[in-house]
């Protein structure tokens, strides 16, 4: 990768942060859902494709996130261990995180999304809501060394990924 493609998408990646963390105080400010991006320029994203692309691989890598902490928590009973791995999730899995990717229309060809995410759009950011609130509960049973209540969480947590992934998701 050359310099300048380094640079822009880091460039790219820090707008992203600016613009999540703006979407997040709205969100709060307001106690409602996040409004639904209408276009490319309201998001960090040069084009609904790399909104697309981000979107797929994010949700890819939080799954592998989940299986990791599935082995550390279940297998190897090891909560400081999956400390930082639980705090990436805590970061990564929320609206804030996900729903500037999901600019309206961005179904179709090359993307996995059904166009109900943008019909039933405050149903659908509930799901993240829900996910939220897993992986706090999550988090509490790792810090507090319950293994058995990690585990339910853990199943808990796939639970609300294949849920919203039947209502919203091409297979």
């Amino acid at each position: 990768m050359s310099q300048r493609s380094k640079h822009q998408r880091l460039t790219r990646s820090a707008c992203a942060l600016i613009i999540s963390g703006a979407f997040c105080v709205w969100a709060v400010a307001e106690g409602t859902t996040p409004p639904m991006p209408q276009s490319v320029e309201e998001t960090p994203f040069a084009s609904e494709r790399e909104a697309v692309m981000w979107r797929q691989d994010e949700l890819k890598d939080l799954e592998r996130l989940v299986r990791q902490l599935r082995f550390d928590l279940v297998n190897n009973r090891d909560a400081r261990g999956a400390a930082p791995r639980l705090a990436e999730l805590k970061e990564r899995a929320t609206q804030t995180h996900f729903l500037p990717a999901f600019i309206s229309g961005t179904h179709g060809r090359g993307s996995d999304a059904r166009p109900q995410i943008w019909d039933e759009w405050d149903e659908f950011a509930a799901g993240f809501t829900d996910l939220e609130q897993k992986v706090e509960a999550l988090i509490e049973a790792a810090e507090q060394e319950d293994y058995r209540a990690a585990t339910q969480m853990l199943s808990e947590v796939g639970l609300s990924c294949r849920s919203c992934h039947r209502a919203y998701r091409y297979d």
